[in-house]
């Protein structure tokens, strides 16, 4: 058996169920932890279906986090789930504008690790190996 996320009649993705039931998880974990509805909607008859409008917010809001924090063990729990939206939005057509990603949610870092790294990775650096990560991960994402 596997699971379907869809957006306006097309399959963006075709996980297994334990690829569906963890990426769900997570779903819900980073929708309290930016207090906005992601738009992927639950799953029901193996299919989840994507309102366009919410997950374009929920992933501008997720690069946002992603990019402000500097916390090493934060950047490890989140690189996967952050991946995987971005090949959603990818595939859906949804246009993402690293350049006003870097701290379009606020002012400042959060989350800083100490101690900090000693060199800060430039904006262009980490659009870079995010979109790198992403390509990588879609070989992986059936649809």
């Amino acid at each position: 058996m596997s699971q379907y996320f869809e957006l306006d009649g097309r399959t963006l993705w075709n996980p297994s169920n334990g690829a569906a039931r963890l990426f769900l998880r997570q779903v819900a974990v980073f929708e309290a932890e930016l207090e906005l509805p992601s738009g992927i909607g639950p799953m029901e008859a193996d299919e989840s279906l994507i309102d366009p409008v919410a997950f374009r917010m929920f992933a501008a809001a997720l690069l946002a986090q992603h990019r402000r924090t500097s916390h090493g063990v934060m950047i490890a729990l989140s690189e996967g789930f952050v991946a995987t939206v971005v090949v959603l939005a990818e595939r859906a057509h949804l246009e993402i504008d690293w350049k006003s990603v870097d701290l379009a949610m606020g002012n400042g870092r959060t989350d800083v690790q100490v101690p900090s790294p000693s060199t800060p990775v430039s904006d262009e650096v980490w659009a870079a190996a995010l979109q790198d990560r992403s390509r990588e991960l879609s070989r992986f994402m059936t649809y």
